[in-house]
């Protein structure tokens, strides 16, 4: 068992021990995902890059929490979709060596469209 599998088996344990699959569905879990981003995104908002530093050091224990929510939401729904995360990301990052070539988007955050 790789270390995925195993946070996403204790993820299923917390849920099925307080009867939530039932509230678990790919749209809501979606949602949730979504939701989490946002309160991840949110405190970051109206920050200049001095402050993002500042707050990324100062508030790191509320940053965990808030990787931490839209990790177990995406292991959640990868598992209710029966999705192997390591092998989707693996794939991913094939396909993003194709779009990004090393010659081409090295130091560049332009859209694979542009390069």
């Amino acid at each position: 068992m790789n270390e995925l599998q195993r946070l996403t088996a204790e993820v299923l344990r917390f849920r099925d021990e307080r009867d939530w699959k039932q509230f678990h569905n790919p749209k809501d879990v979606a949602l949730s995902l979504l939701l989490e981003a946002g309160e991840l995104l949110e405190i970051f908002q109206w920050q200049d890059p001095a402050g993002v530093a500042r707050t990324a050091q100062e508030r790191q224990g509320d940053l965990a929490d808030e990787l931490a929510d839209v990790l177990c939401y995406t292991l959640l729904m990868a598992s209710e979709l029966g999705i192997d995360l390591s092998a989707a990301l693996e794939a991913k990052l094939r396909k993003n060596a194709l779009k990004y070539p090393v010659d081409k988007a090295k130091g560049s955050s332009r859209k694979s469209t542009e390069l």
